[in-house]
């Protein structure tokens, strides 16, 4: 009987990029953080001579192409004696090493079988290339005499500016909803929140609320006057639900989070590319809405890297209206104060989420005694 065939997953042109988290530069990094420009995975296997021919042509002739503007490459090692080495090193901007010792990656994106089978005789080697929106736009298996490197460096320089990736700007699926708040609330928020101050608003790691200013620096207010709560609930349950359901067909009943942030010149003000529901405290939303108080700043635009590096500063008072596992950045604010109402909406189906999810949180809590 013929021994059975280790089985691969297939990743195709056209394909979008399963998401991957994985140790590089010493933290737990989603790769997917990087869209809006080329990026490539080199499965470069071990480090004999084949595995080092590749790391030699990137790091020589191949360069320059790699700056993390136009493109980015990660080197995916499996071997825990290729890390300890110290022999390979990130170099910014552009060239990082991903350490997928428990091949999770690899399995993923189908350099390893399904299962895991690590031997060095079942690995696949390959360059795997996804465009800025996070597809698939080409697979270069490894070749005798290095063929592959030239291939991968003419697909590399044959490709248009990341913003422009499809020979046009692609439009981020995004609402930009007209006067949902008027000039007075506007001015109301913002002076509740120049009254109060604001405090340090973090970022969810690990589950874990944690603050980073290098990649987060905004300060919030909380509104917690029932009268103001229910005003602004109406106000975007009658002028900014009916459109998300127009587009997306989903029926909002629920929203969360009333208050306002504020990103501040004096503080850099900013937040790095993200997703809004990547956590399981977070998993519920649906929608993000960002409602401009304020227009006498510079800088501080919502973008969204996954499609065009555009940046949209609403007018005062306009709403930009988003799907919360959409990838988005805030600009740093140069000048003055960005000023801006932040919840977050759901559906009956988000609700279901989040009532299972504190659930598991109050059995974690009081655990139950094996009889």
């Amino acid at each position: 009987m013929m021994d059975a065939q280790p089985a691969y997953r297939n990743v195709l042109l056209g394909d979008p990029l399963p998401r991957v988290t994985q140790t590089c530069q010493g933290i737990k990094f989603a790769t997917d953080a990087m869209a809006g420009r080329t990026l490539v995975f080199c499965f470069y296997g071990a480090d004999d001579a084949v595995g080092r021919r590749a790391i030699a042509a990137v790091e020589g002739r191949g360069r320059k192409r790699f700056d993390d503007e136009r493109a980015s490459i990660f080197f995916i090692g499996t071997d825990n004696a290729d890390q300890a080495s110290g022999r390979f090193r990130d170099a910014m901007p552009g060239l990082r090493f991903m350490w997928d010792i428990d091949a999770s990656v690899s399995e993923r994106l189908g350099s390893v079988p399904v299962g895991g089978d690590l031997g060095l005789g079942t690995r696949r080697r390959f360059w795997l290339v996804a465009d800025p929106s996070l597809h698939v736009s080409k697979v270069i298996p490894f070749a005798a005499g290095g063929s592959d490197i030239d291939a991968l460096l003419d697909h590399l320089d044959g490709l248009p500016h990341p913003s422009r990736f499809a020979g046009f700007e692609v439009p981020a699926p995004v609402l930009v909803l007209p006067h949902v708040f008027d000039p007075g609330l506007c001015r109301h928020l913002v002076g509740l929140y120049d009254a109060h101050g604001g405090g340090e608003s973090g970022v969810m790691r690990n589950n874990v609320g944690v603050f980073d200013r290098s990649f987060k620096s905004r300060k919030d207010f909380t509104i917690d006057d029932p009268r103001l709560v229910r005003h602004v609930q109406g106000l975007i349950a009658r002028r900014v639900l009916p459109e998300i359901e127009k587009l997306f067909f989903m029926k909002i009943t629920r929203m969360e989070r009333y208050m306002v942030g504020c990103y501040a010149a004096e503080d850099g003000g900013h937040f790095r590319p993200h997703r809004d529901n990547s956590s399981p405290v977070t998993a519920h939303r649906r929608f993000a809405v960002s409602i401009n108080l304020s227009a006498d700043f510079d800088g501080g635009e919502v973008s969204f890297p996954e499609y065009n590096p555009r940046g949209i500063k609403a007018p005062e008072g306009w709403a930009v209206v988003f799907p919360a596992n959409i990838l988005h950045a805030v600009g740093r604010v140069t000048r003055g104060r960005r000023y801006a109402f932040l919840p977050f909406v759901y559906d009956e189906a988000g609700a279901a989420i989040r009532e299972r999810y504190i659930a598991s949180q109050a059995a974690e809590a009081h655990p139950v005694a094996a009889e």
